[in-house]
């Protein structure tokens, strides 16, 4: 994949700190002014409007088409923009999405006979005839309590419209007006999208006790009088979102249509549950985190020194189902395709990033968060979901793993089962060599203007499950799916979804977006050094490097689980080296292990650090001769900050040393470095990187090495100060030891969480 050119992205941002080859430089000047967002309303100084074409849809003169960048404005549904909330969801904001009026949706007693409305019948003059079969009334059983939410295990949504997962029954109730007959028709009707058709699954027509077209039927349980109970079969490939409902009944006295109600919209998702589905999930416990659990842990640092973060994904919260489905509005995404999970998490991957489509998030790696929000002072998704449903403008701003809690509340909100994946020295190939290629001068001095590949000491992205009909077999399963905006696919910012299993076992060719997510996870790192004649020869073949540890949230606890199994073979195996070959056999450059030399007797090993923000440090290094001989080596350490992604500053400290090794001796080698030397050059994460190099005397090997780590801070601590009683305010204390020999102002705690806390913020100092 080509390397990007930076792109605002429709807000202010900086792809400095962004990609290799582009240092880091304090900032001089402010950041400039955002530009103003666009009208999306507008369609070239037009009036969008709608024309009520049928009792169950509505239309605009729009076609459908391969989903790509807007034209001019939204080609969305109407389902998902921003309505009055409910009374009795927690604020009152009207421009929140939920309840259309002032009654409460999705409540009983207005679906019951004397709420029907205007009925139509077949010459369409609203005449009721007697013996004609009326609907009077239907209850969905939508509430939250009600059967139908609970077995499609949808109760936890914060919303009185029926919401289900497909391929799964559900009942409902019909209120009549006289007693249902065996001679009577009754058809139910399901609309999406802007020009609902049969053919594209966007207009269903179910008859009842009649067999439907794929896998939709409805059956009558129980007649009683003028109520008439159904048990309605949905297609386990149906289309996701939201359908408006209506019914049709036909008998000798006449037809009559239900007219359309939006308190009788129905929400569909897709159906882990469901082993007719795609996304089906083998395992209730997998389903219980991956689908309903509502927050989780998102790692970040380094190997050596992990960090994690609490992440509030919420995306049972109101309004964020809204917020998912406006996503797919905005990018214009057919409806018809809306069925497919390898098409739908393709389009949150480019969605959730703002570069191409003003997405949900605008990236910013420069340092600079004057105008936004800074990504590490987010704690959950749904405040910048409800920003974006509610004001249609991309949030500032978003780092990787914003971008990838958002991601996974979007697609656990839809159903899919997804995780949160951090891999530690993730690279990011540039050039699709399919390896980190670091180039040096004659002295082993770092040639940045070459260096355009880059290993960030982090990176946080999705895997989302279900199977792939699109591939051979084989490659079913986990799927990386990945929102931040690195590299183009196809001419947009988006990554996936990809099979893990295809990472594995080296096989780039696989859709989508294997070599890159391959070298992000496995690629060896190549250190190149310039030759008198000007040419490049490989000096250094560091095999182990890349993809050190990939880890994400364990299954039903707050611990870590170890994943780097799925992705890779274990480290040196003949596996594993067949899968690096396999790969870079595909890359631009498949013949670079030709040029390999093999002498390496000297081996340098790098002490972990346990560094402390605000306290001195000692870095450590170890020389070791494997050999039988007298090695003389003369070492250079140089330090400087680092980006997480490995952009990197100046270097502010640095050791040369000769050292003579006598044969299977090891010695090491310290530099000690001050707060006062690090403090002014710390940037986000406040991540180091140590640059080793060397040269051996006697048999002229290169030693080459990098190794980042990172200044500890410290962890948050909240108590429960008494009880916690339902329905009533309880005392949290919030501790933070401030680490560092200066006073601290102007502290900002963001709090949330699922339904304890909307998002708030404290600012103390």
């Amino acid at each position: 994949m080509p390397s990007p050119t930076p792109s605002s992205g429709g807000g202010p941002r900086s792809d400095v700190g962004r990609w290799g080859g582009n240092p880091w430089q304090p900032p001089t000047t402010p950041s400039p002014e955002p530009e103003p967002e666009p009208d999306r309303r507008s369609r070239r100084g037009g009036r969008s409007f709608w024309a009520r074409c049928c009792g169950c849809c509505s239309c605009r003169n729009t076609e459908d088409d391969d989903w790509g960048p807007e034209r001019h404005g939204d080609r969305g549904g109407r389902g998902s923009g921003s309505r009055n909330r409910r009374p009795d969801s927690r604020g009152s904001d009207s421009r929140q999405p939920g309840s259309r009026d002032s009654r409460r949706p999705g409540s009983r007693d207005s679906r019951r006979p004397g709420s029907r409305g205007s009925a139509v019948n077949a010459a369409g003059d609203g005449t009721i005839r007697e013996g004609m079969l009326v609907v009077t009334g239907v209850d969905l059983l939508s509430s939250r309590s009600d059967q139908n939410r609970r077995e499609h295990h949808t109760d936890e949504f914060e919303y009185d419209e029926l919401i289900l997962r497909r391929g799964q029954p559900f009942q409902m109730v019909l209120f009549l007006s006289r007693p249902y007959e065996s001679s009577d028709h009754v058809t139910l009707e399901l609309c999406i999208g802007n020009n609902p058709e049969v053919g594209k699954g966007t207009h269903v027509i179910i008859p009842v006790g009649k067999g439907g077209s794929g896998g939709w039927k409805a059956q009558v349980t129980k007649s009683s009088g003028q109520n008439l109970n159904l048990r309605v079969h949905t297609s386990p490939n149906a289309i996701i979102g939201k359908f408006q409902f209506t019914i049709r009944t036909r008998c000798e006295a006449g037809d009559f249509q239900l007219p359309f109600d939006p308190r009788n919209e129905i929400y569909i998702l897709f159906n882990p549950w469901c082993p007719e589905d795609i996304v089906y999930v083998d395992h209730e416990d997998w389903r219980q985190e991956y689908v309903l659990n509502e927050s989780g842990r998102i790692y970040y640092g380094t190997e050596a020194q992990i960090g994690e973060r609490t992440w509030n994904y919420g995306q049972f919260d109101h309004g964020v189902l809204d917020a998912c489905l406006y996503i797919l509005d905005r990018r214009g995404m057919p409806y018809g395709g809306r069925g497919d999970p390898v098409s739908v998490s393709r389009v949150i991957s480019a969605m959730v990033n703002s570069l191409d489509d003003n997405g949900v998030l605008i990236g910013n790696w420069s340092g600079d968060y004057s105008r936004g929000t800074n990504p590490s002072a987010w704690v959950g998704s749904v405040e910048i979901l409800l920003s974006y449903l509610r004001t249609g403008n991309s949030v500032p701003f978003g780092q990787c793993w914003v971008f990838a809690g958002v991601t996974t509340t979007v697609l656990r909100c839809l159903g899919l089962a997804t995780r949160t994946v951090t891999n530690f020295n993730s690279a990011h190939d540039t050039d699709t060599s399919l390896t980190m290629d670091i180039y040096f001068d004659e002295n082993m001095k770092p040639l940045e203007h070459l260096n355009h590949d880059s290993v960030w000491n982090f990176h946080v992205w999705n895997d989302c499950w279900m199977k792939r009909p699109d591939l051979p077999s084989g490659f079913d399963g986990w799927q990386v799916v990945d929102a931040t905006p690195q590299e183009t696919s196809s001419g947009i910012f988006c990554c996936g979804p990809c099979s893990v299993q295809s990472i594995k076992n080296g096989l780039v060719y696989m859709k989508y977006d294997t070599p890159f997510i391959f070298a992000e996870v496995n690629s060896d790192k190549v250190y190149w050094q310039r030759q008198d004649d000007g040419s490049f020869k490989i000096v250094y073949v560091e095999e182990k490097a890349i993809g050190s540890l990939i880890i994400t949230k364990a299954i039903g606890s707050n611990m870590r689980e170890d994943i780097t199994h799925t992705y890779k073979h274990p480290e040196g195996s003949e596996a594993e080296r067949k899968a690096v070959e396999t790969a870079a056999a595909h890359g631009s450059k498949p013949n670079v292990y030709a040029t390999r030399d093999s002498a390496e007797d000297v081996a340098v090993q790098v002490e972990a650090q346990d560094a402390v923000m605000g306290q001195d440090l000692m870095v450590s290094v170890v020389l070791t001769n494997r050999g039988s001989s007298l090695r003389t080596v003369k070492l250079h350490l140089y330090l400087s900050v680092t980006f997480y992604t490995g952009v990197t500053g100046s270097v502010f400290k640095e050791s040369k040393k000769e050292v003579v090794l006598a044969p299977g001796a090891s010695e090491r080698v310290t530099m000690p470095v001050a707060y006062k030397e690090y403090r002014v050059h710390l940037v986000d994460q406040g991540a180091m990187l140590l640059n080793i190099s060397g040269h051996v005397k006697e048999n002229g090997q290169v030693l080459a090495k990098q190794h980042t780590f990172r200044l500890r801070t410290p962890d948050l601590s909240l108590t429960l100060l008494g009880a916690a009683v339902v329905g009533q305010e309880c005392e949290v204390q919030i501790v933070f030891k401030n680490p560092l020999p200066v006073t601290l102002t102007n502290v900002v705690f963001r709090l949330e969480g699922s339904g304890l806390q909307r998002p708030k913020i404290l600012n103390v100092g």
